[in-house]
């Protein structure tokens, strides 16, 4: 399956960095404010870089398998557990949690946010990184073509300034 990826927007590329700001920022700030014990608050944290980094991982295991890149498939199984589990692990913990709903639905919708985010900004620098590859082969193609035209025109301009004899 070869598919081109599209070029982002920079709208899109804007509302991506943003949820993910937002999102982890918001999600930081929460718990700081949290009325829970400090381990509980570790928990939270570690949880929410975990979510960060499966979802980054996952991401980029499905992007390499679209494009043919090889992946095994243990690792994609890996990436799949591991977000798998920080969902799961993020939703026990907010059950179990001391809080009131309307926190545990702020902290899950901050960390779904945050989420979104990190795949999305991931998805644009690869996006963006492949029609910058694109642009340099494109110009190094056209720089390549113009030396060789002008290594035309000089040696045309040498051949006027000395006439064959």
């Amino acid at each position: 399956m070869d598919t081109q990826p599209q070029k982002p927007t920079s709208a899109y590329i804007g509302a991506s960095w943003a949820a993910l700001f937002i999102g982890s920022i918001v999600y930081m700030i929460g718990l700081w404010n949290a009325q829970v014990q400090f381990n509980e608050k570790g928990f939270f944290f570690t949880i929410q870089l975990f979510g960060l980094f499966a979802a980054v991982s996952l991401q980029k295991t499905v992007r390499d398998k679209l494009e043919g890149i090889a992946v095994t498939s243990i690792y994609y199984s890996i990436c799949w557990v591991a977000l798998i589990l920080a969902l799961l692990l993020l939703t026990v913990g907010l059950w179990n949690a001391n809080i009131t709903s309307s926190e545990k639905g702020f902290f899950a919708m901050a960390f779904l946010l945050s989420l979104f985010g990190a795949v999305s900004v991931q998805k644009n620098i690869r996006d963006l990184e492949f029609f910058k590859d694109e642009a340099t082969q494109t110009l190094n193609q056209s720089t390549s073509s113009s030396k060789a035209d002008d290594a035309d025109n000089k040696s045309s301009t040498a051949l006027k300034k000395f006439p064959a004899e």
